[in-house]
C-alpha cells in the first residue's frame, strides 16, 4: 500500500527493526506546523486568531494553547538536540540553499511571497532537522546523546 521508501526498515546493532516512516512523518508534521502558523496565502493560525473582534471566542483559545504547546516542544527539541550554535549553523545552510536556489533563477525572494514561502519552509526544514539530529548524529558517528552528563556541567 505504501511505497518501499517510506516502509523501508533498518536492523539496530541490538536487533531492533526500525522503520524508515518515521523520517518521513516528523517532516510532514514540521512543515505542517511551520506552514499551518504562517504562510503567504493567508490560510494560517494566526490569520484565524486575527480575523476576530474577540481572540477568546470559540475554540481559539484552545488553538492558541495547541499551537503554543507545539512551538515549545518544537523549539525545544531544536535547542536540545541541536543547542544555539547548531541551529544557528543549520539556519546558514537552509539560508544558503535559499540563496543557491536565488542565485539559479529558480525563486526570487525579492518577492513577498516566494520570500515567505522559503522563510515558512525552511523553519519547517529546521524544526524537521531538530527533531531528528540526535538520530542523524548517531548515524554518523555512532554515539547517542541528547543531554548533558553531570560531567559536562
Amino acid at each position: 500500500m505504501l511505497p518501499s521508501v517510506l516502509t523501508k526498515t533498518s536492523t539496530t546493532k541490538s536487533g531492533k527493526k526500525v522503520t524508515h516512516l518515521a523520517w518521513w512523518v516528523t517532516l510532514v508534521l514540521s512543515l505542517a506546523l511551520a506552514l499551518g502558523t504562517w504562510n503567504p496565502t493567508g490560510h494560517h493560525f494566526i490569520h484565524y486568531i486575527s480575523s476576530v473582534d474577540d481572540i477568546f471566542s470559540g475554540f481559539r483559545p484552545f488553538g492558541i494553547l495547541i499551537m503554543l504547546a507545539l512551538w515549545l516542544l518544537a523549539i525545544k527539541s531544536i535547542f536540545q538536540s541541536l543547542g544555539f550554535f547548531g541551529a544557528i549553523v543549520v539556519t546558514i545552510i537552509i539560508g544558503a540553499f535559499i540563496w543557491g536556489l536565488q542565485q539559479y533563477g529558480i525563486i526570487n525572494v525579492t518577492e513577498f511571497e516566494q520570500a515567505g514561502w522559503a522563510a515558512t519552509i525552511g523553519i519547517g526544514l529546521l524544526i524537521w532537522f531538530g527533531l531528528n539530529a540526535s538520530i542523524i548524529w548517531k548515524k554518523l558517528t555512532g554515539v547517542y546523546t541528547t543531554d548533558a552528563t553531570s560531567e559536562d556541567i
